[in-house]
């Protein structure tokens, strides 16, 4: 048996950095800031280290990180990163091996960015790369010089490494052209995916999904406003840019299997829709939202399918999911992995077996100096005139996200993604209420603003099984029971899209196990532990 341990987006920021000229004493990101974002910011080192403690308590040989390492590639970050790492591997002796986010660099040259950091009276100071340049997200090139030492170039003790162009480790020989939409722009970019044995019989393939494509008409590739940004593009993205991958993809599930060899792929972003399969309807109901339209077509995930390659693990969305696919030419399963600073924080462990893939889902919910920065949320507050965010009192790590997904849910996702006529239903009506709407027999609906269920059903959205922590068993097994019961129907009357909104509800409580479960080989049956 192999162990191995998987963890996503862990989006590093390091607090103690200090942007020179601006009178800070710290990166510290303003709880405003933090409060309009799908991650969170100053916990992540916090978070980081918890998630690398739990893969060493659990006996993990090698550690995969699925992307997203920094936030955002600036080279403060990705120092504060690779200390961390390496502290680890000389005090326990782990192998961490990365693929890249779309958070981790930027097309050839990076691009600018603009933070809001806390002054020491809570006052917010903006920092903006153009007069603090390691502020900025570097390039690919940069970057990956920086990063190498995480798999993506070979090291002493590697029993095989190569890269879809061979066995030369050089970036000028890892480099294809990309082409702009319309066909008219040629640009050579690196594609860093590699496929390395760090230990004997363990085959790690990392898959290079983040595709930076020039735009139509791009003279200057040293301005990143002249590329499309990689974070819609996914595999998609891939399929039409990279399709160099697909076939080596099979050589290698093809090679692995003739030698005996336990495969394993990792890249940034999901190759099957991660969000319980409910990825159509949500844009059916609220358009393209930032997680569904980020779904892979049927096209990628046949395309997956048809290499043979059995497992895959992915981030990205910071999702909860197991999801599985099976065409006549083959079949694979993509486990999206939790991220430490989205709501459900957790990580995966992965037992490989001859016969059997076990994996476990380790919540992150007690993470030590979780409340480092919250007497600064508070003297933000305190600045700004304003009641101290609740998060900032909750008591552990996993209350702290659970806290921080209400204010997205009603500052980020009812303000920009609902119809407004749902959004003043829910603001006044009781999950009763919303039954009585629906035709349903309200009798055992409990006491409950149907505010409540909207937080509830994001919960459940994002982090499937691990939500459970969250949300009392009663009032599961009520949802359970609305959801099964709600009614299709006909037009887009508001009964019909909560209608829609409650059987979405339905298949988050159906989704395959996500927490504890295993996959057979080789049919990769799922089944709960």
């Amino acid at each position: 048996m192999i162990r191995i341990a998987v963890i996503a987006d862990p989006h590093v920021h390091d607090c103690t950095w200090v942007p020179d000229g601006f009178g800070l004493e710290g990166a510290v990101r303003s709880f405003a800031e933090t409060a309009a974002s799908t991650r969170i910011f100053n916990e992540s080192v916090p978070a980081f280290r918890a998630a690398l403690d739990c893969a060493v308590e659990a006996g993990a040989a090698v550690v995969l990180l699925v992307g997203d390492l920094t936030d955002d590639g600036q080279r403060p970050n990705i120092l504060a990163a690779l200390s961390i790492i390496e502290e680890y591997r000389e005090r326990h002796g782990i192998r961490v091996l990365m693929t890249p986010g779309n958070h981790d660099f930027y097309a050839l040259a990076g691009r600018p960015q603009d933070k809001s950091f806390l002054a020491p009276d809570g006052s917010p100071v903006m920092v903006k790369s153009a007069d603090c340049p390691e502020a900025a997200t570097l390039g690919t090139g940069e970057a990956l010089a920086m990063l190498s030492s995480l798999g993506f170039e070979p090291e002493e003790g590697d029993l095989h490494w190569e890269s879809p162009f061979g066995t030369d480790p050089d970036w000028s020989a890892r480099s294809y052209t990309v082409v702009s939409p319309d066909g008219g722009t040629h640009c050579r970019m690196i594609d860093a995916s590699y496929l390395v044995e760090p230990i004997d019989g363990l085959w790690v393939l990392a898959i290079d999904a983040n595709v930076c494509v020039p735009r139509d008409g791009t003279s200057d590739f040293a301005d990143p406003a002249q590329f499309h940004d990689p974070t819609d593009g996914g595999w998609r993205a891939v399929l039409h840019h990279r399709a160099h991958l697909f076939p080596w993809m099979a050589d290698v599930a093809a090679r692995a299997k003739a030698a005996g060899k336990h495969l394993v792929a990792f890249s940034h972003y999901p190759a099957l829709d991660p969000l319980g399969g409910a990825s159509t309807e949500e844009v059916a109901l609220f358009g393209a939202t930032g997680l569904a339209r980020r779904a892979p077509t049927i096209a990628v995930a046949d395309a997956f399918a048809a290499t043979g390659v059995p497992l895959h693990l992915s981030g990205h969305l910071h999702v909860n999911d197991t999801a599985r696919h099976e065409t006549a030419h083959g079949r694979f399963a993509n486990i999206a992995v939790p991220s430490p600073v989205g709501y459900g924080p957790g990580l995966k462990i992965i037992d490989l077996h001859a016969d059997r893939i076990e994996i476990r889902t380790l919540p992150l919910r007690q993470v030590p100096d979780h409340d480092a920065v919250f007497a600064a949320y508070q003297a933000e507050a305190r600045k700004a005139g304003t009641p101290d965010p609740s998060a900032s009192f909750a008591p552990d790590h996993g209350q702290f996200l659970s806290r921080h997904l209400v204010n997205l849910v009603h500052g980020r996702y009812l303000a920009r993604e609902w119809p407004q006529d749902m959004v003043d239903f829910v603001a006044g009506a009781s999950v009763a209420d919303l039954m009585r709407h629906l035709d349903l027999d309200a009798r055992d609906a409990p006491d409950l603003p149907l505010a409540a269920l909207v937080e509830d059903w994001y919960r459940l959205r994002k982090a499937g099984e691990l939500s459970h922590e969250d949300i009392a068993p009663d009032r599961l097994a009520f949802y359970r029971r609305l959801s099964a019961q709600a009614p299709t129907l006909e037009g887009d009357s508001l009964a019909a899209r909560f209608a829609t909104l409650l059987r979405m509800m339905c298949a988050y409580l159906h989704r395959h196990p996500n927490r504890d479960f295993s996959l057979s080989r080789p049919g990769l049956a799922v089944t709960p532990l």
